[in-house]
């Protein structure tokens, strides 16, 4: 019993660990914003990136499952005509990306 209650708790201490971490990472890419280095800016948006889905993991949200979400919201970006969309055109550019990737 005491060593399932110890995984219990060593889980849920880890996912409040990664919550954290988000925030900081998110922290981090603020600053690289200011800085306005590629290099920090690269670096803080892949480790926010690496945390979702490092928590999202960890909340029982397979790999795949979130990619698939991924894809999904930008399609839904893409039919709505969201502002980046109509004047950037991003979302249908990254899902181009995504797509080349596969």
């Amino acid at each position: 019993m005491f060593s399932q209650e110890s995984d219990i708790l060593r889980r849920l201490r880890l996912i409040e660990q990664l919550k954290a971490d988000l925030v900081v990472n998110v922290g981090e890419l603020f600053r690289a914003i200011v800085k306005n280095s590629e290099t920090a800016l690269a670096d803080g948006l892949a480790a926010v990136v690496i945390a979702c889905y490092i928590l999202g993991r960890r909340l029982g949200i397979d790999f795949a499952v979130l990619d698939e979400a991924i894809g999904n919201q930008l399609n839904q970006n893409i039919k709505k005509n969201h502002e980046v969309e109509k004047w950037f055109g991003d979302y249908s550019e990254y899902l181009r990306h995504l797509r080349r990737k596969e």
